[in-house]
């Protein structure tokens, strides 16, 4: 019995080391992209992000040309005290630095037995002075690139560092007001809460009104109405945005939080209907009997036992639902296009037309993943129970 066990251990390895790897693919992306987000935007643009695991840029020139005689942290000769910010700031390029790597000391070259370092060693040599003198202040994490994606700042510097110089580049205010302003991620982010959240809400409100009509209800033509419903979930989305467009344009909804509530509310009912009805179908009949027998009205079963019974297939609708409408750029694009701005619409502008801001795309995906991730992990222990929701009968 054991020797059995032991083999089909060995033969389920290959699999756990396939479902590694591409955990391992999936994740390692991801994390990059998050590290970058914190990172300065001087380093992004000079190094990539897993030299966050890397000793300080210069160290190892340093060590190679100056630790021996000035120790590690720079104080071991007090005459040439590398941490005294200004003794070091008359070395801060290796233009200045490389004259006094070639003076003699007492007779001596300065290095000793040590060759001259070149051009590229002696300026990470400065870098490095200036960071243990305390001059270089830049620190390896920073929240300024979510600052800069939240105000919509498009300036030289930072938010945080153009509003404490006093001249602002842009038309900010450099206070709470600027997390309204229509450039920036804040006003993308409520505008896709606005959009997001009712048209979660409505679709689910009324499929399982009509789940219960299909399953529990006796009415003519329900088998066909329900077929019906099942095949409008192969109609495309995109071959209805033009007319549905020219309605709306006719009926003043276009640029509109109800046009587009009422556009996904409609093209999410199918699906919603289909799942919630599966749902309800599976549920034990003699429970709603005895329910009937007792008096109740479809009112109180729906609300008292319909609803309360179907927790895990609502909460994976609202996942789907609420995914799918948080991560959509067609549908935002057309009905609401810039006057609404959506996170996904404003992600696409933090760059400008020469390229400038890419970086901000960084910390904009993780504003634009995190709601979805809470929810996510929040409702996950009803996301199976959902997923096969009315699979199993009986």
């Amino acid at each position: 019995m054991k020797k059995s066990s032991f083999f089909h251990r060995l033969k389920n390895i290959p699999v756990h080391v396939v479902l590694i790897g591409m955990c391992i693919i999936w994740m390692v992306p991801t994390i990059g992209l998050l590290v970058t987000s914190f990172r300065p935007v001087q380093d992004i643009n000079t190094s990539g992000w897993w030299t966050i695991f890397a000793k300080p840029q210069g160290y190892d020139e340093y060590q190679t040309y100056c630790a021996s005689c000035h120790g590690d942290d720079g104080t071991a000769l007090p005459e040439a005290d590398l941490s005294n910010p200004d003794l070091v700031q008359e070395y801060r390029r290796s233009i200045t630095l490389t004259p006094l790597l070639e003076q003699e000391i007492n007779g001596q070259p300065h290095l000793g037995d040590i060759s001259l370092p070149d051009e590229d060693q002696t300026a990470a040599i400065a870098t490095y002075m200036r960071r243990i003198s305390g001059i270089d202040t830049n620190a390896k994490f920073t929240l300024d690139n979510y600052i800069d994606a939240f105000t919509g700042y498009r300036g030289n510097k930072t938010y945080r560092a153009d509003c404490a110089s006093g001249t602002q580049s842009l038309d900010l205010y450099c206070d709470i007001r600027d997390l309204a302003n229509p450039r920036g991620m804040g006003r993308a982010f409520l505008n896709s809460l606005l959009v997001a959240v009712p048209s979660t809400i409505f679709p689910i409100l009324i499929a399982s009104f009509a789940a219960y009509a299909f399953s529990w209800m006796d009415f003519k033509g329900r088998q066909w109405m329900f077929a019906l419903l099942v095949g409008l979930q192969v109609v495309p989305l995109q071959m209805t945005l033009i007319p549905i467009s020219r309605l709306y344009a006719s009926l003043g909804l276009n640029g509109t939080f109800q046009g587009i509530w009422m556009f996904h509310t409609g093209f999410g009912l199918p699906y919603a209907i289909y799942l919630m009805r599966n749902f309800l179908g599976s549920l034990p009949k003699e429970v709603f009997e005895s329910a009937y027998i007792d008096g109740a009205s479809h009112w109180t079963a729906f609300t008292k036992l319909a609803m309360p019974l179907s927790v895990p297939a609502l909460a994976s609708l609202a996942i789907f639902q609420f995914l799918w409408i948080w991560n959509d750029l067609l549908v935002a694009l057309v009905f609401l296009g810039g006057q609404h701005p959506v996170l996904t619409y404003q992600i696409g502008n933090m760059v400008t037309s020469l390229g400038a801001g890419w970086h901000l795309l960084t910390a904009a995906s993780f504003i634009s993943m995190i709601l979805p991730m809470i929810i996510f992990f929040a409702l996950q222990k009803y996301f199976v129970r959902g997923l096969l929701a009315g699979s199993v009968k009986g």
